[in-house]
Formats: C-alpha cells, structure tokens, sequence
C-alpha cells in the first residue's frame, strides 16, 4: 500500500491529520490541548502528527461517539505504555471498563423510549399521565428529581 509522500516515516501536517481522520482542525486543536494527542514542532513552529495519531483520533472518536466523556477518554490513553497508539486488545480492555456505564445508559434510553409519550419520570404529577405512572405520588416520597431516571429501583410500575 502507497504511503502518503511515499515516506512512511514523515509526519502529517495538522491539514492532512484533518484531512485523513475527518476531524475538523479546531477538534484536532482542542484534542492537543486536551492532552488526547500530541504534536511535534517544527523550527516554524508549525505542528506535525505520526501516523498514529490517524489511530488514536479514530479511537477518540469512537469513543465519543458512544458517549464517553473526554476526561475517562483522556485517562484510558494516559494508560496505555509510553503513551502509545491503543492496539485491538487495548480497545478491549479499555471498553471493558466503560461497559457497566455504557448497559446504564442503554437502560435509561430504553426507559426514556417507554415513557417518551407519558410521563417524564420525574414524580411531579405535572402531567396528566403521571397519576397513571405515579398514582398518589408515591415517586414523591422516594426523593426529589427525576427518580424514575436516577434510580429504576425506587420506581413502582
């Protein structure tokens, strides 16, 4: 396979880490600052990528796009050896981690497709469905907020 520039060794510049990942620039700005990646300098100051960082901006991506937060996205990296590129087997142990997150999630979104037309969830009898979801305010008693959210146990069905 033809590497770009045929040097497989050249870095990227910040256009063409862009360009490769589909990452806008100022994400790819933010993702340095955020210590997510990192860049070499030119003597014009000008940023330069490895070639892994197309791997480690996939990741964050990924990441992302399942809803973890940038902060345990940072962490996961921070863990990897001598701050390297994240292999298939580190995928699979870093997202065994954030699964038990990720199945609360899925069931609050479950919950949230079920209740979507009716009650919010919250015990407020606000709604003229929550005397059918909550009736006598029994979801009061259990705490203030959303409680059918923040606690599916405290809910009565």
């Amino acid at each position: 396979m033809p590497q770009l520039g045929g040097d497989k060794h050249r870095q990227l510049t910040i256009g063409e880490l862009s360009s490769r990942s589909g990452v806008a620039s100022s994400a790819l700005h933010f993702y340095e600052r955020n210590g997510l990646i990192r860049a070499d300098r030119t003597d014009g100051n000008q940023r330069r990528y490895g070639r892994d960082t197309l791997r480690r901006v996939a990741f964050i991506r990924v990441s992302q796009r399942v809803g973890i937060p940038l902060k345990d996205i940072r962490t996961a990296l921070e863990s990897l050896p001598e701050g390297r590129t994240p292999t298939k087997k580190d995928w699979a142990r870093l997202s065994q981690r954030w699964r038990d997150d990720l199945d609360a999630r899925i069931r609050q979104l479950e919950h949230l497709r079920g209740d979507l037309d009716g009650c919010t969830g919250c015990g407020c009898l606000s709604l003229t469905a929550c005397a059918l979801q909550n009736p006598a305010d029994v979801l009061g008693s259990t705490g203030a907020g959303p409680i059918r959210w923040l606690d599916e146990g405290a809910a009565t069905e």
